[in-house]
């Protein structure tokens, strides 16, 4: 089981660089695709104004390391081009660059020449918790306002499928809700419920839900105890599934800001890695997503 963001970068170096296409790159990702490429995570394809893309590279590293330019000034031929890089296998992940976010999330969701593998995309942020020392997911922090039931049942399997892939075998989810017990006039409580059943009947592989969870009992035991609630989750948890996107986006925020924990993030549900410009991801641990997504190319469709 990887239990640091230095764990990530290490067990990716270990598969070989993969090949990233990213369209409409601007000067801070050429900083961090010179520190990835220098780390031998990837070896980019830099779509776009070629001249533009040269001037950005002087006095880079990667301006001597191993890299491939593709001549597009238009910004929609150029994010059109690396998706269908991807698409052909001539690219391994695709990077958002400069692209505006729903432009990206179009091209990518688009059923006839994107990305798009199931009904549904979603995001899961990795945390690297200091005590315990462990990575935890919470998902969905950027991508679904307000999932149905369904697309919850497709968002878990999402994060249970990156739990594997950071090596959580038997993941233990919280199914949050606004408090424990189940209220049929809050219908988190009653999803929370639903999925936590589903996994007693093994629906989610060897992931265990809980839920309906609040938030003191999902982290810690104790306070689950003075509840009634007795679980293996209830201060053990790897997977927060969040009920809609407001609670999973400032839940996230919060951990970063207030909290002071490093994250990262995965876009789950695509064929291929992308990475997506998240604005409480540093851009430092930028490149651990890239790290993140060449294990996923490693796993194949294993991630999707």
């Amino acid at each position: 089981m990887l239990r640091f963001f230095k764990d990530i970068l290490d067990a990716a170096k270990e598969g070989g660089a993969k090949k990233l296409a990213a369209p409409c790159a601007e000067k801070k990702d050429m900083d961090l695709l010179s520190k990835a490429v220098g780390s031998g995570l990837i070896i980019p394809c830099l779509i776009g104004d070629g001249k533009a893309i040269e001037g950005m590279l002087k006095g880079l590293p990667l301006a001597s390391l191993e890299h491939e330019i593709m001549e597009e000034k238009d910004p929609d031929k150029a994010l059109g081009r690396s998706i269908m890089l991807v698409r052909e296998g001539r690219a391994d992940m695709l990077m958002q660059g400069s692209v505006d976010h729903q432009m990206l999330m179009d091209a990518v969701m688009d059923a006839r020449n994107g990305l798009r593998k199931g009904k549904l995309t979603s995001y899961v942020s990795i945390f690297q918790l200091p005590k315990p020392e462990k990575l935890i997911l919470v998902t969905d922090t950027f991508i679904n306002n307000n999932p149905t039931l369904a697309e919850k049942q497709l968002i878990l399997e999402h994060a249970v499928r990156l739990a594997d892939i950071l090596g959580i075998d038997a993941p233990k989810v919280a199914a949050l809700a606004a408090i424990e017990q189940i209220n049929l006039n809050i219908p988190s409580t009653v999803d929370a419920a639903i999925l936590s059943k589903m996994s007693e009947r093994k629906q989610f592989g060897k992931a265990i839900v809980e839920g309906p969870l609040d938030i003191d009992c999902a982290l810690s035991e104790a306070a689950a105890a003075r509840k009634g609630l007795r679980s293996v989750v209830t201060g053990n948890v790897d997977i927060y599934l969040v009920p809609e996107i407001d609670t999973g986006h400032l839940l996230a925020e919060a951990l970063v800001f207030f909290g002071r924990l490093e994250t990262a993030g995965a876009i789950m549900g695509t064929t291929n890695p992308v990475i997506l410009n998240v604005p409480f991801v540093s851009e430092e641990n930028r490149i651990v997503e890239i790290a993140i997504a060449a294990l996923m190319c490693r796993k194949g469709e294993d991630h999707a």
